[in-house]
């Protein structure tokens, strides 16, 4: 039988060396890598999740979690790829142009990932056309950070260029980032605003469902 709650406990705890060894154990006797990533990984990280979002923990804890979690999913990603199971969805995110700040968006990714996602990391201070191109490449979902005000307005600037590449109707758009609102993320347009990175995580899964 597999030590689920193990993998998630030692993922909680962000023992990278355990979570690896009970990983590699529910593989040899034979467990779904499926099973493995959402009974253990994916239960795991969720408990982060709530902690974080209830400030138990802190971005620390997270970041250590993430590297656990990880560790377990480079022993399942080929698996997964082999049995053909394929990710929830695909999310494109980064902080958007002419804004440098990434812990905010690396947190959101940690968190994405680790409800399931494939995440394609765009990076910082990424133009318009960038995010066009992730929409185009089959992202489901945009998400867009800023920690700046003055760079905010470059939010509504990706959504009016994904508009005006007539993709706007084919991808959801999240945004997020200290001095945002949902008065904002409604004023320029988005799908969806997210106050923390577990929050993000939950909102992907209500945006892609919702698809």
């Amino acid at each position: 039988m597999a030590d689920f709650q193990g993998i998630a406990d030692a993922l909680i705890k962000g023992q990278a060396p355990k979570v690896k060894e009970l990983v590699q154990q529910a593989v040899n006797e034979g467990v779904q890598p499926k099973e493995i990533l959402s009974e253990g990984l994916i239960a795991g990280m969720s408990v982060v999740g709530e902690r974080f979002k209830k400030n138990e923990i802190y971005v620390p804890e997270v970041l250590i979690a993430a590297r656990a979690m990880h560790a377990g999913m480079d022993i399942l990603k080929p698996l997964l790829t082999a049995a053909g199971v394929k990710p929830k969805g695909v999310v494109a995110m980064g902080t958007v142009k002419g804004d440098l700040h990434d812990i905010g968006k690396n947190l959101v990714k940690m968190m994405v990932e680790g409800a399931g996602f494939n995440v394609v990391d765009l990076g910082v201070d990424v133009l318009p056309e960038k995010y066009v191109k992730a929409a185009r490449d089959g992202a489901q979902v945009i998400g867009l950070s800023a920690l700046l005000t003055t760079t905010m307005p470059s939010m509504k600037t990706t959504i009016d260029a994904l508009t005006a590449a007539g993709l706007r109707d084919s991808v959801k758009v999240m945004v997020g980032g200290a001095p945002l609102t949902q008065a904002y993320a409604d004023e320029i347009g988005a799908d969806g605003y997210a106050p923390d990175a577990a929050s993000a995580a939950d909102l992907v899964n209500e945006l892609i469902t919702s698809a």
